[in-house]
């Protein structure tokens, strides 16, 4: 193994951010239960407060909308339901609308059974068929409730970026509901869940440098809201039962705060990215990189070089140090293709490779990785490598 390590893999979980960490063991020295009507109590409960103020700050929403919950995953199923509540009266989705490219998370429909979990096509580039979309809306049999659609901000394996102002648009005029899947585009990309077209946002802590084990959904209002996945005490308002997991909250809440910093920076880490790729197609004309032609996260970079199976490289360019994935880190240990370039018409048996990369990525770190990059392709072409 390499003596020195280049980690590459952000949108599997930024590296937990140093005032993530303090603020998290400054949490750690509050053993109060933040529900508790003390003095201790009350110091725990605005631990959590001012976390949640961040968070909402992220998103340009309220804090008072924010339902903290144990991952976006959580928070995912939390939305995708078929009941919820309008103030006392009830209210129901007939049917999810999820894009054939999103995360399993939406993919599988949540709560929703198979029977009532629609796939939507994306197109060559990733980007959701908005016609398509308007036509089942459109078809939707509101009989059977409201239509609710749940699509990805910004794909986690291409970086691709969805309209979602066009996508809200569609959904509004259908007389639906939008949730908005922002694990990857937070802290990466603006977001204003107060213009309109969002219903719900929905966040991971340990995708912006924060610690694993804590997500959110944020509601553009309280005018409805979901069915609680987990019932029992009244924390969250209801939303989500449960004694907080108050170092993790306040973890989050500090990545949240330096994420809406760190987007002045989006510039420096697309001119790492694109350095990534100039890297690659200089040494393999033939790679494929994917998405490209679309609007896409600064940070993500999704690329096929033929001849070289994914999990082979993988290891190699472990071994020489460097951290990347073949794709979502939730599918990993999977065998196939990625059901995202699948739905992007792609053929790729062979697996592609993800590089991400952060605030905190040095270029020394992406000459590591070309390094080991020229490694692999000269063992291809079964050349000698330089000394």
């Amino acid at each position: 193994m390499a003596a020195t390590r280049a980690y590459l893999d952000y949108n599997a979980s930024a590296p937990l951010l140093p005032l993530a960490r303090a603020a998290m063991l400054a949490a750690l020295d509050s053993a109060a239960n933040a529900s508790s009507v003390h003095s201790e109590g009350r110091a725990a409960r605005r631990i959590i407060e001012d976390a949640r103020r961040n968070v909402a700050a992220l998103v340009n929403g309220q804090a008072e909308h924010v339902v903290f919950t144990s991952s976006a995953t959580e928070a995912a199923t939390t939305l995708l339901t078929p009941e919820w509540q309008m103030g006392r009266a009830r209210l129901r989705m007939g049917k999810v609308y999820v894009s054939a490219a999103d995360h399993p998370c939406l993919l599988n429909g949540g709560r929703f059974g198979a029977e009532r979990t629609a796939h939507v096509g994306v197109n060559a580039d990733g980007i959701l068929d908005l016609e398509a979309l308007a036509a089942v809306l459109a078809a939707h049999d509101k009989a059977e409730g409201l239509p609710l659609v749940a699509i990805h901000a910004a794909n986690n394996e291409t970086g691709v970026v969805q309209p979602l102002e066009e996508i809200g648009r569609i959904v509004k005029e259908a007389g639906g509901v939008l949730v908005a899947d922002a694990v990857q585009a937070a802290g990466r990309i603006p977001l204003d869940i107060s213009a309109g077209y969002i219903d719900f946002l929905i966040l991971s802590s340990h995708k912006i440098g924060g610690p694993q084990g804590a997500g959110a959904f944020v509601a553009c209002s309280d005018l409805m809201m979901p069915k609680p996945l987990v019932v029992g005490g009244g924390q969250e308002k209801g939303f989500r039962a449960g004694t907080e997991n108050l170092a993790a909250i306040a973890g989050f809440g500090a990545a949240a705060a330096q994420a809406l910093e760190a987007l002045a920076g989006v510039n420096e880490i697309c001119d790492l990215r694109d350095e990534i790729e100039a890297s690659v197609l200089s040494r393999a004309p033939d790679a494929e990189i994917f998405g490209r032609q679309a609007a896409r996260l600064a940070n993500t970079t999704f690329f096929a070089i033929p001849g070289i199976k994914s999990e082979t490289a993988q290891i190699a360019f472990d071994l020489a140090g460097v951290a990347l994935s073949a794709g979502s880190a939730c599918s990993s240990g999977k065998v196939g293709p990625s059901h995202v370039l699948k739905a992007m018409g792609h053929e790729n048996p062979e697996g592609a490779l993800r590089v991400s990369v952060g605030p905190a990525t040095t270029r020394a770190e992406v000459q590591q990785f070309t390094a080991a990059l020229s490694s692999l392709l000269a063992r291809r072409a079964g050349k000698p490598q330089a000394a």
